[in-house]
């Protein structure tokens, strides 16, 4: 097996060769095949080789942006969760169905803020209780999302939302880090004025985001998402844009020993690089992780019963014309 380190001195190679040819730990092999019918500007592909000598299985799709057959959109449960599965039925029958927001198992509230049709339908969460010290403060996240505007251009930032407003705030340099005493804080409280309005069509939350302007750049720590564990194995779901106007959507299986162990943080954020992402975010893993292509399941979901109910999927479907 190459190393990410060997590979990555070869990066300059693999924009020029397709992603097909080789990858950090092995090839991916194209399997529309076995999920198609497929539009041309839309393919899946397959990899079970090692990841850094450790079982690794994991599936990725990439789709033309351009391509105005293809509808990105997203589906909330309003106040339910429901199966991928469940979700392919009721939005009668897309190419694609993608776990993305983090949520409460309790209410079954979205964590991360989702966008239809150019409105916020779910909010990112605006604070969180300090701990320690901090414990009489609370801090005010903001949190990686990926959208894509009416011109089909795609973009990751870091984004704070305020319910009284049907747009989100995006922060496109780098996340802000801040604290107060309210709990509810507005925009003013972040004592950061570089920020806009993020008009977006359709957009996904979740975080940390893992690559940003062509780099690795894995701001768990800001956004208080997994601040401590860099080094665990969790299945993955992540997404990303190319330069060349691809969506990336990324699902790594994990947590089969022997089988399928997952990926850190960092090895999540190395392959969606080596495949050729300008910008990238990690989704909700673990037992969320699924994705499906018209319907049929890629990587093996973590938990027991199956596919897991979720109140948020991003969806990739046809136009009928």
């Amino acid at each position: 097996m190459r190393s990410f380190r060997r590979l990555r001195s070869l990066s300059f190679l693999l924009l020029a060769i397709p992603v097909t040819a080789c990858f950090a730990q092995g090839p991916w092999k194209n399997v529309d095949t076995a999920f198609g019918p497929l539009p041309s500007s839309m393919h899946v592909f397959r990899s079970a080789d090692s990841l850094d000598g450790h079982p690794f299985a994991a599936y990725y799709v990439s789709a033309l942006l351009k391509d105005k057959k293809l509808i990105f959109t997203d589906q909330v449960g309003q106040t339910k969760r429901f199966t991928p599965s469940q979700y392919y039925q009721l939005e009668q029958f897309p190419l694609l169905v993608v776990n993305c927001t983090f949520f409460s198992f309790q209410t079954n509230q979205n964590l991360n803020m989702v966008m239809k049709d150019g409105k916020l339908v779910a909010y990112n969460i605006v604070s969180l209780r300090g701990r320690g010290p901090d414990s009489l403060l609370y801090y005010y996240p903001t949190r990686a999302a990926i959208g894509i505007d009416r011109k089909r251009k795609a973009d990751v930032a870091w984004i704070y939302t305020d319910s009284s407003h049907r747009k989100p705030y995006a922060f496109e340099g780098g996340p802000v880090v801040a604290k107060g005493e309210e709990k509810a804080p507005s925009i003013y409280d972040l004592k950061d004025i570089e920020w806009k309005w993020w008009k977006e069509r359709t957009a996904v939350g979740g975080g940390p985001v893992l690559i940003h302007d062509g780099k690795i750049r894995i701001t768990n720590r800001e956004e208080q998402l997994f601040p401590r564990e860099e080094h665990d194995k969790h299945p993955r779901t992540a997404m990303g844009y190319t330069r060349d106007g691809r969506l990336l959507i990324l699902a790594i299986q994990g947590r089969f020993p022997g089988i399928a162990e997952g990926a850190t943080l960092e090895q999540e954020a190395k392959i969606l690089l080596e495949l050729g992402c300008y910008e990238a975010l990690n989704l909700d893993g673990g037992g969320s992780s699924c994705l499906l292509i018209n319907g049929k399941q890629t990587i093996q979901p973590s938990d027991k019963e199956g596919e897991r109910p979720v109140p948020a999927v991003f969806l990739i479907k046809q136009t009928s014309q």
